[in-house]
C-alpha cells in the first residue's frame, strides 16, 4: 500500500466534518490544532446539500429517529454542515504545509472528480455510502487507497464494497469498524469484530469512532486497528451539529498519546529478558540455609527453604536435596550450591 500506510504505527485521522461553523478561519485554526494534537491526517467531507440529497420536506426527508438532528430535514442539516468546495484548495495547502495528509469523503462522482483535481492521496467512503457500489467503484478506479466505514453494513454489504474495489483493480482497501450512532454507546462498539474483519477480508482494519472519550480507539489499537478516525472540534463552544461526539484538542492529544503508548506496549512476541529484567532475577526465590547446618547433617524442610533473594539453587531442586548430607558446615543465610551437597 502506498506511502501513508507504509508505517507500522497507527494512522490517526482528525475529522473536521461540520466543526468549522461555516467559517474558514475556524477551519484553519482547527487544522493547526489537529497538528499540535498529534494527528497524521485531516479529513473533510466533499458534498453540497444538492449532491447528497434534495430539498424536500415530505416525511421521507425529515430526521426523526432519536438523533441529535431531529426536527430538521436532511437538506437543512447538510446545508449547515457542508464544507464549501472553494475552501478545499486553501485547507489542503495548509494541511500539507504542516505535514498532515489531506483527504476527504466524496459523496458523488462530481466530488471524486473535484478531489482528483486536488490530487488527494486517498479516498474515504462514509458508512451511509457503503451500499453505493457505483460510487465506490468510481472512487476506487482512481487507483488510490480506499478507506471504507462499515457503520450500517452487514457482512454481505462489506463483501460487496470490497468486491467493488477489486473489480476495478484496486486492492488498497482499508475497512473501518464503525458504529453509526451519534454519539455511539460504548457497549455497541463490539471491537472484537476487528480481528475477525482482518481474518475475513485480509486487508488493513481500523476504527471510525463516535463514542464519547478515548477508551474505544485505544482498545481498538490493542486489537489490531491500524487506522483511527475521530471527529475533532476546536472548542465545545462552537455550535456544530457534530460537537457532542467530537474531541477537543486536549482530548485528541490524550488519545494520540495513549495510542502511541499502546503501540509501544504491544511491541512484539518475545520471551527474552532485558538486562534490567535479568538483574531483577536476583529478587526471585532460591534455596537458602535458614539454620546453621553442621558438616554431615542432613538437609531438611526445617533447615533449607525457598526464599528471596535468588542467589542460591533453583527452588525446583528443594525436594531433591532433602535427606542429602552437607559436605561442609553452612551458616544460616547462606545460599545453597551443589558444592555444599554430598
Amino acid at each position: 500500500m502506498i506511502n501513508i500506510f507504509k508505517d507500522e504505527s497507527t494512522f490517526i485521522i482528525a475529522e473536521l466534518s461540520a466543526n468549522h461553523k461555516q467559517d474558514i478561519e475556524i477551519a484553519k485554526d482547527t487544522i493547526y490544532a489537529m497538528k499540535e494534537s498529534g494527528a497524521d491526517a485531516v479529513k473533510l467531507q466533499t458534498y453540497t446539500p444538492d449532491t447528497i440529497t434534495i430539498d424536500c420536506k415530505n416525511e421521507y426527508f425529515q430526521i426523526n429517529q432519536g438523533t441529535l438532528w431531529d426536527g430538521k430535514t436532511l437538506y437543512e442539516l447538510y446545508k449547515e454542515a457542508y464544507t464549501p468546495w472553494e475552501w478545499h484548495y486553501e485547507l489542503k495547502e495548509l494541511s500539507e504545509k504542516l505535514g498532515l495528509v489531506f483527504l476527504s469523503t466524496p459523496f458523488d462522482k462530481t466530488a471524486v472528480d473535484f478531489l482528483e483535481k486536488l490530487n488527494v492521496p486517498v479516498y474515504k467512503i462514509a458508512s451511509f455510502e457503503i451500499t453505493d457500489i457505483p460510487l465506490i467503484e468510481y472512487a476506487a478506479s482512481k487507483g488510490k487507497p480506499v478507506i471504507i466505514s462499515t457503520g450500517i453494513a452487514d457482512l454481505c454489504d462489506i463483501k460487496e464494497a470490497v468486491n467493488a474495489c477489486k473489480r476495478v483493480g484496486n486492492e488498497q482497501i482499508v475497512l473501518l469498524k464503525c458504529t453509526s450512532s451519534y454519539p455511539a454507546p460504548i457497549e455497541d462498539a463490539n471491537l472484537m469484530t476487528i480481528p475477525n474483519m482482518k481474518e475475513t477480508f485480509n486487508c488493513t482494519i481500523g476504527l471510525s469512532d463516535h463514542t464519547l472519550g478515548i477508551t474505544v480507539p485505544v482498545a481498538a489499537v490493542a486489537l489490531g486497528a491500524k487506522v483511527v478516525e475521530k471527529h475533532f472540534i476546536l472548542s465545545k463552544d462552537i455550535d456544530s451539529p457534530d460537537k457532542e461526539f467530537s474531541l477537543t484538542p486536549d482530548e485528541f492529544a490524550q488519545m494520540t498519546k495513549a495510542i502511541r503508548e499502546t503501540e509501544k506496549a504491544l511491541g512484539k512476541v518475545s520471551y527474552e529478558l532485558t538486562e534490567k529484567m535479568k538483574k531483577g532475577q536476583t529478587f526471585s526465590r532460591s534455596l537458602f540455609a535458614v539454620e546453621d547446618i553442621k558438616k554431615g547433617e542432613k538437609f531438611s524442610e526445617k533447615n533449607v527453604r525457598s526464599i528471596r533473594p535468588g542467589y542460591g539453587l533453583h527452588p525446583k531442586y528443594l525436594k531433591d536435596i532433602w535427606g542429602k548430607q552437607a559436605k561442609v558446615g553452612i551458616k544460616r543465610g547462606t545460599p545453597l550450591s551443589w558444592a555444599f551437597i554430598e
